[in-house]
């Protein structure tokens, strides 16, 4: 039986269930329709809701709240309120409660809820030091790491993450090569395997779609630390939290996405994330060869997200809050070099560039770089990049502890 929580109001009982593991994709929606109320939150969220009975048919709205408690954990409150009436019930983000998510596979898994409490966590991990409270509350976990593609910062910011909250690591840096794979073995017998010795597992593979094989195979917490050219979904938490500390706001903003735009993962990521706030405008800069895909730019425009595409970098630039540089992947080409040349190069972000951005706007890159960026844009305090990089380390400290020990 499935524990709830109630609170009454006006003769009326709302009952919600603490969420259940190991449920099915299910999205976002918030309804009052007589005689019952029904739940369904989140884009992946494990869970079910039961019932509440109500005199009227009413349109349910819900925000959070953050406040502290005693010991100045963050605690958000869930509120529910139904035309005049007003139910506070108990928090989904609150301390001790699990996570929503059982894995952490694409961008469209999050809303804005679930965003804003994993900020207020990584936030929190900026914090922790050496030999605090903090530090110690993953001891006795051990974490995986199987990147099937190379990486430095990604497989270096889980690990250092998974350390500084008092954790293990088991690791293997090139898995394609140096692992049973190359011996023929399947990705799923691999995942039944490293479960046996991990709590969460976290694979960069050269397959899209090979996180989610993952994540259906494995009883553990499976993180994608990049799948192919799919989906980057931590480096795009991480990309929002930097926008959210640079700029100051999520909605309204304008952001130009630079480069490698058919290949890079992380654009699509942080596309889908940026879908889920208000008044936001993507312009799209690229060379043809690698332009912006179609169910990208489908997804925008089917949640009424503004896009444009352009070929002129230093108009974008001068009206852009955000400008997201990428580079041209080389890996993506396979044998067609001639592509990959006429690609590199056609837009590159100078001094010129900084000129004709606005005072208060940033650039991002999700590195590594090689010459998209000239090294003497890194001395512009608009430079965020490796603030950026930075801030990979707090929001994985997040998910980490919130796949693992919960809110």
């Amino acid at each position: 039986m499935v524990p709830t929580s109630s609170s009454s109001f006006s003769g009326c009982t709302l009952s919600t269930a603490v969420p259940t593991p190991k449920a099915v994709l299910g999205y976002n929606e918030i309804t009052c329709n007589c005689p019952s109320i029904f739940f369904r939150q989140s884009d992946h969220q494990k869970s079910s809701f039961a019932n509440a009975d109500l005199k009227d048919s009413r349109i349910l709205h819900n925000y959070w709240s953050i406040s502290l408690d005693q010991s100045g954990r963050f605690l958000p409150t869930h509120r529910v309120q139904c035309a005049a009436l007003d139910v506070e019930r108990s928090p989904y983000f609150s301390v001790g409660n699990k996570f929503q998510l059982d894995d952490v596979i694409e961008a469209q898994q999050f809303d804005r809820d679930i965003l804003g409490a994993i900020f207020e966590v990584a936030n929190e991990m900026e914090k922790v030091e050496k030999n605090s409270p903090g530090s110690q509350i993953l001891k006795g976990y051990l974490m995986a790491t199987l990147f099937y593609e190379p990486s430095t910062r990604t497989r270096l910011s889980f690990e250092s993450a998974m350390k500084r909250l008092g954790g293990e690591v088991l690791t293997t840096e090139n898995a394609r090569e140096f692992s049973s794979a190359a011996k023929g073995e399947t990705l799923e017998d691999s995942i039944r395997t490293v479960e046996g010795y991990a709590d969460i597992i976290v694979m960069r593979h050269f397959e899209s779609g090979a996180a989610r094989r993952a994540a259906a195979t494995a009883g553990v917490p499976v993180i994608n630390a990049g799948d192919g050219p799919g989906q980057h979904p931590t480096q795009a938490l991480l990309d929002v939290y930097t926008i959210e500390r640079e700029i100051g706001k999520l909605d309204g903003i304008k952001v130009g996405l630079v480069g490698d735009l058919a290949n890079g993962r992380t654009v699509r990521s942080l596309a889908y994330l940026l879908s889920k706030y208000h008044n936001v405008k993507l312009y799209f800069v690229s060379p043809e060869v690698v332009k912006m895909k179609d169910d990208i730019k489908d997804y925008l425009t089917s949640k009424g997200v503004e896009w444009e595409e352009s070929g002129d970098l230093m108009e974008v630039a001068s009206k852009c809050d955000v400008v997201y540089q990428t580079r041209i992947q080389r890996e993506r080409f396979g044998e067609r070099i001639d592509l990959y040349e006429e690609a590199r190069g056609k837009y590159i972000v100078d001094r010129n560039v900084l000129h004709m951005m606005q005072k208060h706007a940033v650039i991002m890159h999700p590195l590594p770089r090689l010459d998209e960026i000239t090294v003497e844009v890194d001395a512009d305090p608009r430079a965020a990049y490796f603030r950026q990089a930075k801030n990979g380390l707090y929001i994985r400290m997040a998910l980490l502890k919130l796949l693992l020990v919960g809110w």
